[in-house]
């Protein structure tokens, strides 16, 4: 695992979800994946794996409401990502002031925007 790694909780293999658009467009720009969702055991090919079993990942991007993220403060703080991005849908305050208050960097922003307008990269 490389710190180009991206963490994608909540990946999908449907074809209409972000999570899955995030996916193909990050593979197309050569970053490498892991797909974050106990219920599959891979996407598209990849194996899917816990935040738990991460070590040295760049970011994570969030694909699961606020209801559905619980207990991933005490595995973000573990793994200590670059970044953590909300996207749309995916917003929580609360978990993203703790993050912040341990010093890691969070955006309320979309991936795929992010990926479409060169920011990704950038910020």
């Amino acid at each position: 695992m490389s710190m180009k790694a991206t963490a994608i909780v909540g990946a999908s293999p449907k074809k209409d979800r972000y999570a899955h658009m995030a996916q193909e467009n990050l593979l197309e720009r050569g970053y490498e994946v892991i797909p974050i969702n106990p219920g599959y055991s891979d996407i598209d090919g990849i194996s899917t794996k816990t935040l738990g079993e991460l070590n040295n990942v760049d970011t994570v991007t969030l694909y699961v409401s606020a209801r559905y993220q619980q207990g991933l403060e005490k595995e973000l703080l573990r793994l200590r990502p670059r970044r953590v991005i909300f996207n749309p849908g995916t917003e929580n305050p609360e978990l993203k002031a703790k993050l912040e208050q341990e010093g890691l960097v969070c955006l309320n922003a979309c991936t795929l925007v992010l990926l479409r307008t060169g920011q990704y990269e950038k910020l």
